[in-house]
């Protein structure tokens, strides 16, 4: 029994997010194209807003992610406090996000400079 739910949420759940994934952007692409826009503005709209530093932003997040899930199960086994653990992944990937940001930040900066 708990292997067909797993089946069905580990299916079911990433199917219903792709398939109301398609559904909106359909929605989205339906309303510019009623509002008058070309099919060249609807591509250049698109390509503007793609962030060419998510995947750094990613990377970091995840690293800091490990590591804390690193840091927290060694002070877990030195300390047998079972809170290291917890505590140790969240707030490392706290630290991972602000890290990410300023990271992302200076070279956004950097090519801003570069363009102009």
């Amino acid at each position: 029994m708990e292997a067909v739910l797993g089946i069905i949420f580990g299916i079911g759940i990433p199917g219903a997010v792709i398939i109301t994934w398609i559904f909106f952007r359909s929605k989205e692409r339906q309303m510019l194209i009623q509002k008058g826009f070309t099919n060249d503005q609807i591509i250049s709209l698109y390509s503007s807003k793609k962030n060419p530093y998510i995947w750094l932003k990613l990377g970091i997040i995840v690293v800091f992610f490990g590591i804390g899930l690193g840091v927290g199960g060694l002070l877990e086994n030195l300390t047998n406090v079972e809170m290291f653990l917890p505590f140790g992944f969240i707030t490392f990937t706290g630290l991972g996000f602000v890290v990410g940001y300023y990271v992302s930040r200076k070279f956004e900066k950097e090519d801003q400079e570069n363009e102009v």
